[in-house]
């Protein structure tokens, strides 16, 4: 039976619409609707003039426009995304509109997103010359928007230039760098590969990643407001981000180097003067890195339980602890009331506590799926490996089984008739011709190169049952003379059919094998309401010894599973009469809800 297919929850379909969508495109939407969000709530509170703020939109949308058109024309988008950047600062520094600050001051998180992919994709894909061009051009739009804006609402101070170049040249190298790397070296480069590389990194990590954006976005805020004080403490937290997103590749190595990095920023902030460095958590640890921290405890107890990961989580729970007893001072020294370290050991243990409770739950989602997945294949291996055997003991079994009776006979009138036994050698040609062919087909199903549309190892179309009965019969492989009646319909659904055909065959086969003294059989198949009716009969008596070749006793094995499947009938036994019988009642209307079932 199948797997349950996973409910889709709403993680599951965000996740959908990232991988459709690309990475990329996903982070300049969620940029863009925090500005969105943003410029409206500036747009509607009593600080200044009301809705002035809307005046940003339409350049914010611009950019996130081009952005996204840079993964088709780099250079093209590269040049507009520069111009509209200009024409933006313009537009603001006319009408003395106020932008905030993100990454760069006075440029909004949209326009510094969609700015990197520019230069990435322009870096990436456009010939050396242009990328050049496009690339410096950019660089001159982003200075022109730094300082520009500056104009209409103040001047901006030396610290704040200097920063604001700093964080300007880290943006050009980061975006650089990955590009140059990945540009096409020739035939054999594949331009996707890195990409493809980054979204499946991403696709298990985007939470984590929104979480870890936001808070860098506010830290970048406070760097610049203490004077470049705060950017060893940024730096620190910038590699505790960097390495929290790659953490699922090596959680244990990850969560020890982000307790080294960790302890770094701690050991470093009493000396930066930062004691109102207002994006620290309570127990003085900068909140991007407490949610690194998060994020790598639950990468690692995902991957490795909690009883191997325990040791390691234990490490980065003392540096978090050395850091809340460091920094968390007030002008008497380093804090040492009790109350005030029990709180934050609470905080502390509940943070953690939850972040395990999250892993364990997502290691125990894995090992669901995982398990689905093997019982799912296991179950397909299952019905193909049934399939096989019933297409094997159904066709191949039958054409040997006519080369056996063939040849038995050809042995006992050789002597009296040797006419009859040339004959007969003749039709076991036939038949070893047939049985070669039916191997070569379920061959060819099995390695792949079966038409399209066939559910089985089938050795006829079976479009015309009739005809197929007919074919079967007269072939007498079986050896036994045999009558029938025929009564079908034009339209039998193909899966009813087919196995029909097998039901008549296998039985005939039987025949052959086991009925002692059988002069003749009757095969009927009729449809009787929404049913098809298959009785086979013969005159025969049990064999007193064993048939040629032995028996598997996988005939009617084989036989009621076919039936099972349609949800169908059968029945098979001595007949009153003398001889075996063998009725089936096939559904009509079961063909239809099982084709391609088995």
């Amino acid at each position: 039976m199948p797997a349950a297919p996973l409910p889709k929850t709403l993680y599951t379909r965000a996740a959908a619409l990232v991988r459709r969508i690309g990475v990329p495109s996903a982070v300049v939407f969620a940029a863009l609707l925090f500005d969105v969000l943003y410029t409206t709530r500036a747009a509607l509170d009593d600080a200044g003039p009301r809705f002035v703020d809307f005046g940003l939109l339409p350049g914010i949308c611009a950019m996130a426009a081009c952005g996204l058109w840079a993964q088709k024309r780099a250079a093209v988008a590269g040049v507009t995304g520069g111009g509209v950047l200009i024409f933006s600062t313009l537009f603001i520094h006319s009408f003395h509109l106020p932008p905030y600050s993100s990454v760069l001051p006075k440029v909004t998180i949209t326009e510094v997103v969609a700015g990197v992919l520019m230069v990435y994709y322009v870096a990436r894909r456009a010939r050396a010359g242009v990328a050049f061009c496009v690339v410096g051009f950019l660089v001159v739009a982003g200075l022109v928007a730094v300082f520009g804006r500056y104009a209409g609402v103040g001047d901006i101070d030396s610290g704040t230039g200097s920063q604001a170049l700093l964080f300007g040249l880290l943006l050009l190298v980061g975006s650089l760098v990955p590009a140059i790397a990945a540009r096409d070296r020739g035939p054999r480069a594949d331009p996707r590969r890195g990409l493809n590389r980054v979204n499946e990194l991403a696709m298990g990590q985007w939470p984590l990643m929104g979480l870890l954006a936001f808070a860098l976005l506010f830290e970048f805020g406070y760097t610049y407001s203490s004077n470049a004080r705060g950017f060893p403490i940024l730096f620190c937290s910038l590699v505790a981000a960097v390495v929290a997103v790659l953490s699922p590749r090596r959680p244990a190595d990850a969560l020890l180097g982000l307790a080294g990095i960790m302890l770094v920023s701690a050991v470093v902030t009493p000396f930066l003067s930062l004691r109102s460095y207002d994006y620290q958590m309570p127990g003085g640890v900068p909140a991007v890195q407490v949610i690194a921290g998060l994020g790598v405890v639950v990468n690692l107890t995902r991957a490795q339980g909690l009883s191997r990961s325990w040791p390691r989580i234990a490490v980065l729970s003392s540096v978090v602890a050395l850091a809340a007893i460091l920094n968390s001072y007030r002008s008497r020294g380093l804090q040492t009331d009790p109350e005030t370290l029990s709180v934050l050991a609470f905080a502390a243990t509940l943070m953690l506590g939850i972040a395990i409770a999250v892993g364990l739950m997502l290691r125990s989602r894995d090992a669901q799926r995982t398990q689905a997945v093997q019982t799912a294949v296991s179950d397909a291996q299952t019905a193909e490996r049934m399939a096989l055997a019933r297409e094997l003991h159904d066709v191949v079994a039958h054409h040997v089984t006519g080369i056996v009776v063939q040849a038995q006979a050809a042995r006992m009138m050789a002597e009296k008739k040797p006419e009859i036994a040339v004959e007969a050698m003749a039709r076991i040609e036939n038949a070893g011709v047939e049985a070669l062919a039916a191997m070569r087909r379920l061959v060819r199903s099995m390695r792949g190169d079966a038409p399209a549309g066939m559910s089985e190892f089938s050795e006829q179309a079976t479009t015309d049952l009739g005809a197929d009965l007919r074919k079967l019969v007269e072939s007498a492989n079986h050896g036994v003379p045999t009558s029938m009646h025929l009564d079908l319909p034009s339209d039998l659904p193909h899966e009813v059919g087919r196995s029909a055909l097998r039901l008549v065959q296998e039985s005939l086969t039987n025949v052959g094998k086991h009925a002692s003294g059988a002069t003749e059989a009757f095969v009927v198949a009729e449809v009787q309401g929404e049913q098809l009716h298959l009785r086979v009969t013969d005159n025969g008596r049990e064999t007193a010894h064993r048939p040629a070749g032995g028996s598997g006793g996988y005939g009617l094995v084989g036989m009621r599973e076919r039936v099972a499947l349609l949800k169908g009938r059968l029945s098979a036994g001595r007949d009153p009469d003398g001889g075996w019988r063998v009725e089936a009642w096939l559904p009509l209307a079961a063909g239809e809800d099982t084709e391609g079932d088995e």
